[in-house]
């Protein structure tokens, strides 16, 4: 680090968990992050400003009014912009030090494959069922970290499924890709608008610990918050041997 970077990252490196080698090790760091809205805001915002080295960021939306009510990445200048610009533009504001790869595509298994296997925490600031399986199966087909998030309303959820663990479960293990979900939507359902600062701001700690190896990150641990009451609650999640994603014959493909 130069004398610059010592200074921009001193409150880190006066953590005895963090201090130089940590930092060093979130700046050579590589994050990819799905989804640049309400949890992807404060995600990148704070992976930038915590000095990791590399973000991809990939989404296919653009800037709306309505985003702007919780999506504190973008601003009422950029609506109409494709939401990765608008986050690239945000990030350069905060730490133009930070490289910024855009994907402005939606993510399909082979986009996601193709990401998830050059990054070194991956983070689910997405709303899809569907994309939320097809990241997580990529993710335990390359063996890397995800930390996942949800909010809506206001409920969410934050999880770390690590499959470098043998003790670790993966998010199909929690929540079967067979089993009939519908997908909710804050654009029907609605959602507080800090909830998701919350929740992404979990998300970016999770991440952070993972990728300088201190704490103990929410492995096998399902974080749930309910916003009317400011009530946290953790529960234990475990590995399913018969899960058709990391259990037995299917983990060793």
């Amino acid at each position: 680090m130069d004398d610059s970077q010592l200074l921009r990252y001193s409150r880190h490196v006066l953590l005895d968990e963090i201090g130089i080698e940590g930092q060093q090790r979130l700046l050579a760091a590589h994050a990819l992050i799905l989804g640049a809205g309400g949890l992807g805001s404060p995600v990148a915002l704070y992976l930038a400003s915590a000095g990791v080295g590399r973000l991809t960021l990939v989404d296919d939306d653009t800037v709306d009014l309505t985003n702007l009510q919780r999506q504190i990445m973008h601003t009422s200048a950029r609506v109409g912009q494709a939401k990765v610009d608008s986050a690239r533009a945000a990030i350069a504001a905060l730490n133009a030090g930070v490289q910024v790869h855009t994907v402005a595509r939606r993510a399909d298994a082979a986009l996601l494959d193709e990401c998830v296997q050059g990054a070194d925490v991956v983070l689910d600031c997405g709303d899809n069922y569907a994309t939320r399986h097809a990241l997580n199966a990529a993710c335990v087909r390359h063996r890397k970290p995800l930390v996942s998030g949800a909010a809506i309303r206001l409920d969410g959820q934050v999880s770390v499924y690590d499959p470098r663990r043998a003790d670790s479960p993966c998010y199909a293990c929690v929540f079967p890709p067979t089993q009939q979900v519908e997908d909710v939507a804050c654009a029907t359902m609605g959602v507080l608008a800090p909830l998701v600062g919350i929740v992404g701001s979990l998300q970016a700690s999770e991440a952070i610990k993972l990728l300088c190896n201190i704490g103990e990150p929410l492995v096998g641990r399902l974080l749930m918050i309910d916003a009317r009451r400011a009530d946290f609650t953790t529960v234990r999640i475990r590995r399913q041997p018969d899960c058709p994603v990391c259990g037995g014959a299917a983990a060793m493909r």
